[in-house]
């Protein structure tokens, strides 16, 4: 009788073990079931990007060329943000804006891969209609505490009014962050055909070819003024951690409540089955 009873008693103390042995380690897997319902404050900045799309861009003294070099260094700049919010203005001749503001950063690289050599612009470089359109985009939001943007172009600018709009940039509170794209020795243009192969490169009427070059001094003359910075390229991310870090140093302000749904943690009931189990195990 008592070996009988001894077999049971390990046999039990065994299985009490093992459940809380495999409890224990569910625990530690974090397990989460149902879901809690909140509302979370939410708070960044707003942003602005400016992307020069006239054909000067396409020229290849930045690698693959000034237009893609500047995608990549957006997408990456945009990935360090965060909470902010980022709207994309492309502009040429006139601007348009490509992505409102949004935190959607996957959306926001949609729109800006959708930009290639098939849609640049025709017309030069106006650099006083894109900062307009953002003092506009701006106003129509209402009062803010920090305006910023930021402009990736040559700086082959056409504008007709930039002396205006800096001045109208500076009385508005404008922080204007410009890097500048290519080389001042330049490059020539290229010219695509319809199928999109490079045909040549872009020639005056005299049958010249045409040389794009940064044009750096207006760059930080436009900037000096609404006491913003220019960045100068480079092939690591200085350039863009330059801005970044400039950029955390302006005040955030709420965007309103967002509602978030997570999933509850449930591990404790695991925790405490295997506590259970341990102590009887423990006692018989």
């Amino acid at each position: 009788f008592l070996l009988h009873y001894s077999n049971n008693r390990r046999l039990i103390k065994l299985i009490l073990f093992c459940i809380g042995v495999i409890s224990l380690s569910l625990a530690f897997l974090q397990p989460q079931w149902g879901k809690k319902e909140g509302l979370t404050q939410q708070k960044g900045r707003d942003l602005f990007i400016l992307l020069d799309v006239s054909k000067s861009m396409l020229a290849e003294d930045a690698k693959p060329s000034r237009l893609e070099f500047a995608k990549e260094k957006i997408k990456r700049l945009v990935d360090k943000l965060g909470t902010d919010r980022v709207a994309l203005v492309i502009f040429a001749g006139r601007p348009i804006v490509q992505c409102p503001l949004t935190q959607d950063i996957d959306a926001f690289k949609l729109f800006l891969d959708q930009i290639s050599h098939e849609t640049v612009g025709a017309g030069t470089t106006a650099l006083d209609s894109a900062l307009q359109k953002v003092l506009d985009q701006f106003e129509h939001a209402g009062t803010k505490k920090s305006k910023l943007a930021v402009i990736f172009t040559d700086g082959e600018d056409f504008s007709h009014d930039l002396a205006g709009v800096r001045k109208q940039a500076q009385d508005q509170g404008l922080f204007i962050f410009a890097e500048g794209l290519g080389t001042t020795t330049g490059a020539p243009i290229p010219v695509y055909d319809e199928q999109g192969n490079k045909a040549g490169v872009l020639k005056d009427d005299q049958d010249s070819i045409v040389i794009s070059r940064l044009n750096e001094s207006l760059l930080k003359n436009l900037v000096s003024q609404v006491g913003g910075i220019y960045v100068s390229p480079t092939q690591t991310d200085d350039d863009i951690d330059k801005i970044h870090a400039k950029l955390q140093r302006f005040e955030k302000e709420k965007f309103g409540n967002k509602r978030m749904s997570n999933k509850q943690e449930q591990y404790s009931w695991f925790v405490g089955v295997s506590f259970i189990c341990l102590l009887l195990e423990w006692i018989l």
